[in-house]
């Protein structure tokens, strides 16, 4: 096995997908639940993640081409999947106890777009693309399954935080989250705008 392409796919998915960063807008969601339910909307959204990375490690230019649907494409569509969720943390209704269930949000936006986002995913495809034999593809697996044990186990143990922090510091925390996330968003939808002004300049 190639350690070296092993350390390259673990750091920039790690950095990717950045698991302290995640954590502030992982406890805004889960705050309010029990520790049982939270902890299975972790492992749910790990869960997740790791199975649209590999599909789209395994079949994503094909994916997206028998789609037709570009990159780009598919980042601002994230984008605005985060807009969604920032505005109701901003809001308050993210609190609302007749929101969806835990695996809704496990679902989106923790485990897509926000664990297994258009970055994580563009950067696996092109590891994919430049593997050379079986040996590359088994690193490039077991560098995948490295990040996502690391972020189910940030995750895991958020609970610690959410019993120092108590209610009042979650509320907090979760206006907090939704305007890192609200910036997140924005910057994903401005990068895609930028990706397709570039294409139509270079392709007109």
């Amino acid at each position: 096995m190639d350690l070296k392409l092993f350390g390259e796919v673990f750091v920039t998915l790690l950095v990717i997908v950045d698991p302290p960063g995640m954590l502030p807008i992982f406890l805004a969601l889960t705050g309010p639940l029990a520790a049982r339910d939270r902890n299975r909307a972790a492992w749910q959204a790990v869960a997740l993640a790791l199975g649209v990375i590999v599909v789209f490690a395994v079949a994503g230019q094909t994916l997206l081409a028998y789609l037709h649907v570009s990159l780009p494409a598919l980042q601002a569509a994230g984008g605005l999947l985060l807009v969604l969720v920032a505005l109701e943390l901003l809001t308050g209704k993210a609190d609302d106890p007749s929101q969806p269930a835990t695996s809704n949000i496990a679902l989106v936006p923790l485990g897509t777009p926000l664990l297994a986002g258009p970055g994580a995913i563009v950067a696996t495809m092109l590891f994919v693309q430049r593997a050379g034999g079986p040996t590359d593809y088994l690193a490039i697996a077991l560098a995948i399954v490295a990040v996502m044990v690391t972020v189910w186990l940030a995750l895991r143990f958020s609970g610690v935080i959410v019993k120092i922090l108590r209610p009042g510091g979650i509320e907090v925390l979760t206006r907090i989250a939704g305007l890192l996330l609200a910036a997140i968003a924005v910057q994903l939808i401005a990068d895609a705008i930028a990706a397709f002004v570039t294409h139509f300049i270079t392709t007109g």
